[in-house]
């Protein structure tokens, strides 16, 4: 047993290793790659190398304990540590507080998601301090539209940085070019080729990464070892006592003779830590101890040796005091090597940003607050990696628009700066709330966490802000643009479902439905998407009132996201009838996180097709319930006005017994057995997704003469029929108008801006992934 346990221990160790390894393509490309422009756009204007060297020892010792504090002692050892399920970022801090604290704006919140094994709660007792925050935060409304808005603000800054980092880094990489060509020639070529590589970078997205991945991490590792190799190359051939910079004594001579000019500068040391935030947003695809391992012992100590070796070298060199770049530390027989190493590492590090706006837009789409875009998943076996190419493009070319417009360090360090800060302190104020709140810690330790952390970042943030009219003007106005859209959005979003609630139609009016009326039953599955967790949506009445008919097996489908970062497949699924067995209607709901990958069409309908089989097996097993009479079982715990009833959990199980029906696809057939969980309340959020090949379900109905298996074998034929005969997909065609008497602003956002946004982004078909052949549109004006 020992044996063994040493064997899993090693190759627990080497997983961890690979995955540290990996992590230094995809998390640490834009942290490395800072020694090419921290000390060129700190020296750009605002302070000079002197021959006493106190600059530059003053921004060594800035940059040494900047790089300290944030990234080492406060990403490394707490905030990875406030990880949702393993995953990171500024909505798993959110994700984690809206589970806690009742304070999520989502419109649909149920009890029945909290037994979702990803909804786990600390069980640790609440201290009388964590219930006041709670019960604070929780009574006044506009604290969570202050939270929501808080984190906006830091998705919008993260789309800033992944906008501005590519173009600040490969502009510094290709500025190597300057010092073996004239400075005539050197203008007329840095920025033709930054833009080459910008829109190759950006040309290529749709391939996804994971097709030239494996060469992210050994790029990386060579340009650390790069680094490491000249800057003890430089502390040693130049000045082997420049670590006495590293003392905190030196930021106060620093300032003491720079003064205001100092501080100012301060705005292009902040961009030595850019790129930390990654650590936390990426820490899903790998491990806390890979990425703890990784920065501690290779990322962190390389770009400080990288400059003090830089600061050596200017400190015997004042002759380029007027020309402060990476390259003139470099040995002039390396800087063509080092230059194309550079330019690969460049490219690295924007590609992990890239990737990381596409995510976080995915993330803030899920949550009902960016307008609808399409989402291409570029690989079928590596989890998160995708492409939304609307964002591609756009982010493509303003990226050029911001490298011909600024055309220097200092204006892009300015921007990218402010961006990078803003970000980071989104963060630390909401990790103080997951102290508190999900911690359970005293509040004394999250006001200390609060106040230290925070000053260091508004003492940086202040240095950007100054920076205005030079650069840092560019992710404020991005930011403000981007959380009106998402604002507006989401408002009216949220306003929509409002009016849905409140004009849903009755059972009995289904229930009257019939040939009396000259209305029809015709052959087919209709899935009716609707936001709605209970009721009869009113998109259904008039589609009903339009044309006279309704399929014979019709499901209200409702796709829902839930405040975890993934739902499990076995969970996925709530399903329950709708009215009385002999309707045929039922209601499923389809919950996801806001990680999770959407099924396409053809494995979200043949998967519904098999678990409403199995539940309608599972409904006729029971002991005989209300429920399939049509009359409410008041244990079910359904709305009576709704007419629903209690819910399923459908789930994939070891389960023996044979199954009802078995799965053909390209003649191969699987054995598929369920089962299920009862839970006592109701929720609704609809999605479903692609077309690709048709998966059909050939049911095996067993002869019966029990009464019971009589009804349920009836059931499931019609079933069976309605599969074949196809499945119409039924969506809502919204317009939205501010209703008489709104304000001026209210009539803008809804009447001009929604209206605006939903007629120019993608429509639900397209998000869902729904064939248009297959799809029916019902026109609704909402008056909110």
């Amino acid at each position: 047993m020992e044996n063994v346990g040493r064997i899993l221990k090693k190759d627990s160790w080497r997983t961890t290793l690979l995955l540290a390894y990996q992590s230094l393509g995809v998390v640490y490309g834009d942290l490395s790659i800072s020694p090419l422009y921290v000390y060129k756009s700190t020296f750009a204007e605002d302070i000079h190398h002197s021959e006493t060297n106190e600059e530059i020892f003053g921004v060594l010792s800035f940059i040494f304990w900047t790089l300290t504090l944030v990234p080492l002692f406060k990403y490394v050892f707490i905030v990875l540590r406030a990880d949702d399920n393993s995953e990171g970022g500024t909505f798993a801090l959110y994700s984690l507080i809206c589970r806690y604290a009742k304070v999520s704006l989502l419109p649909n919140r149920q009890v029945a998601d909290e037994s979702l094994s990803t909804y786990k709660l600390d069980q640790s007792p609440e201290r009388k301090y964590d219930s006041k925050v709670k019960m604070l935060l929780e009574k006044y409304k506009f604290l969570h539209t202050a939270l929501l808005i808080l984190v906006l603000l830091g998705t919008c800054m993260v789309i800033g940085d992944g906008l501005l980092t590519p173009v600040i880094s490969v502009f510094s990489a290709v500025s190597g070019l300057e010092l073996s060509m004239s400075k005539d020639h050197h203008q007329y070529a840095v920025i033709p080729i930054t833009c080459f590589i910008l829109v190759c970078l950006f040309a290529l997205q749709h391939y996804g990464t994971h097709r030239v991945g494996f060469f992210f991490a050994p790029v990386v590792l060579l340009w650390l070892v790069c680094i490491s190799a000249l800057g003890l190359y430089n502390i040693i051939y130049w000045n082997p006592h420049v670590y006495e910079a590293l003392s905190p004594y030196y930021m106060l001579k620093f300032f003491k003779k720079t003064k205001k000019q100092g501080w100012m500068s301060l705005g292009g040391i902040l961009l030595c830590i850019t790129g930390s935030e990654a650590m936390f947003a990426d820490l899903g695809h790998f491990s806390y101890a890979a990425i703890q391992i990784a920065f501690t012992f290779l990322v962190y100590p390389a770009p400080i040796l990288g400059y003090m070796g830089q600061a050596a070298y200017l400190s015997k060199n004042h002759q380029n005091a007027d020309q402060i770049s990476y390259y003139v530390s470099v040995p002039e027989s390396l800087r063509w090597p080092v230059l194309a190493i550079a330019i690969l590492a460049s490219v690295v590090g924007s590609q992990a940003i890239i990737s990381g706006t596409f995510s976080i837009i995915n993330q803030s789409q899920s949550l009902g607050c960016f307008p609808r875009v399409k989402v291409v998943h570029t690989s079928d076996k590596i989890h998160g990696q995708i492409y939304i190419p609307e964002i591609n493009w756009i982010v493509m070319i303003l990226c050029i628009a911001v490298t011909i417009g600024f055309r220097d360090i200092k204006h892009m360090g300015n921007a990218s700066g402010l961006a990078v800060m803003a970000v980071m302190l989104v963060t630390t104020c909401l990790t103080s709330l997951v102290i508190i709140i999900c911690w359970h810690k005293p509040p004394f330790i999250a006001l200390f966490f609060l106040f230290f952390f925070g000053s260091i970042e508004l003492l940086y943030f202040a240095a950007s802000l100054v920076k205005f009219r030079e650069g840092a003007w560019l992710p404020i106005l991005l930011a403000l643009f981007l959380l009106t859209i998402m604002f507006v959005w989401h408002y009216t979003t949220i306003k929509k479902y409002e009016y849905d609630l409140h004009n849903k139609v009755s059972l009995e009016w289904l229930l009257a439905l019939g040939p009396t009326l000259g209305i029809s039953r015709v052959p087919g599955i209709g899935l009716v998407f609707t936001d709605l967790t209970s009721g009869i949506p009113a998109n259904f009445s008039r589609f009903v009132t339009n044309l006279p008919a309704f399929h014979r097996v019709l499901v209200f489908v409702c796709v829902k996201f839930v405040p975890v970062p993934f739902v499990p497949p076995a969970e996925r699924y709530l399903l329950g009838r709708v009215g009385p067995a002999s309707l045929r209607s039922y209601r499923c709901i389809v919950r996801y996180g806001y990680r999770d990958v959407h099924q396409d069409v053809d494995s979200f309908e043949s998967d519904l097709v098999r678990r409403l089989a199995e539940f309608i097996r599972y409904d006729w097993s029971r002991p005989l319930s209300t429920d399939r009479a049509g009359n409410e079982d008041p244990a079910s715990g359904s709305d009576q006005s709704s007419g629903d009833h209690r819910l399923a959990v459908v789930e994939n199980t070891g389960f023996t017994r044979t199954s009802g029906f078995e799965v053909n696809e390209n003649t191969q057939q699987a054995s598929v057995s369920f089962g299920f969980k009862t839970v006592e309340s109701i929720s609704d959020i609809v999605e479903t997704t692609p077309n690709k090949r048709r998966v059909w379900v050939r049911f095996v109905i067993e002869d019966t003469e029990n009464p019971t298996d009589v009804h349920m074998r009836q059931e499931l034929e019609d079933l069976k029929a309605a599969q074949e005969s196809g499945t119409a997909f039924i969506l809502g065609h919204s317009h939205v108008k501010a209703k008489q008497g709104s304000s001026v602003f209210k009539r803008l956002a809804v009447n001009f801006g929604y209206n605006f946004l939903r007629r120019n982004c993608r429509g639900p078909d397209v998000v869902l992934k729904v064939p248009p052949a297959s799809s029916l549109e019902v026109g609704m004006v909402y008056v909110v």
